[in-house]
């Protein structure tokens, strides 16, 4: 029990009280955040890794948290504090990178550029290809995974296809971001590829705004 005529003693009552409520509202904060996290995923902007290794890590957090309370406010506090900003390296070090890509021409199959370390097996391609030319696929866009945890994504348009390799899985909103980048590389280009023209020269790539990769 604590000593009324000891100021000291309702100091250390009410600094006890504080960091308990802070970290009961950081817990808090957690909980949001893994709701928040289901919602990412559920809308497309977080792959699988991302989502699997961010919940293993808020739900730590909370079991850290929850752990440290039954000890003593003051090191549940200090866990709190210490946890901040790992969740947003893990987002990052979990995001699918840009390895390389090509842009196809429907017509001949040939690539019309390629840029960075694009190493994708032919005979994926070329059935979507060959659907981009029948006109059977234009729009759409698919992602299939490949060896090393890497993936393909492949975004036909009338013209031309888009064909992306990525470091891991994207997420669905990367992928929509390339569909949309196709669409307005053959806006941009109509004119050239309507007459057949493939030529790289006289094309624009809005693609180098967005990859930071080497052509080759």
């Amino acid at each position: 029990m604590s000593n009324p005529t000891n100021p000291s003693a309702y100091s250390d009552t009410s600094a006890d009280e504080a960091a308990i409520a802070q970290a009961r509202a950081y817990l808090d904060q957690v909980r949001k955040k893994m709701e928040r996290l289901a919602e990412d995923f559920a809308a497309g902007r977080v792959n699988s890794r991302q989502f699997q290794e961010l919940y293993a890590h808020y739900q730590g957090e909370r079991r850290m948290i929850e752990k440290a309370l039954e000890e003593s406010p003051q090191a549940a506090l200090l866990r709190a504090q210490g946890t901040k900003g790992k969740s947003l390296a893990i987002r990052l070090q979990h995001a699918a990178r840009i390895l390389g890509y090509a842009i196809y021409s429907n017509e001949t199959g040939q690539p019309i550029r390629t840029v960075g370390n694009f190493e994708v097996d032919p005979q994926l391609i070329e059935p979507v290809l060959e659907s981009a030319r029948n006109g059977e696929a234009e729009g759409q866009m698919r992602s299939v995974e490949v060896e090393d945890e890497q993936w393909v994504g492949i975004f036909p348009r009338r013209y031309t296809t888009l064909v992306t390799l990525f470091s891991l899985e994207p997420a669905r909103t990367q992928l929509e971001m390339m569909r949309d980048l196709q669409s307005h590389f053959e806006l941009a280009n109509r004119e050239w590829l309507s007459k057949g023209v493939a030529d790289s020269d006289r094309l624009v790539f809005p693609h180098t705004v967005v990859f930071s990769v080497r052509s080759k």
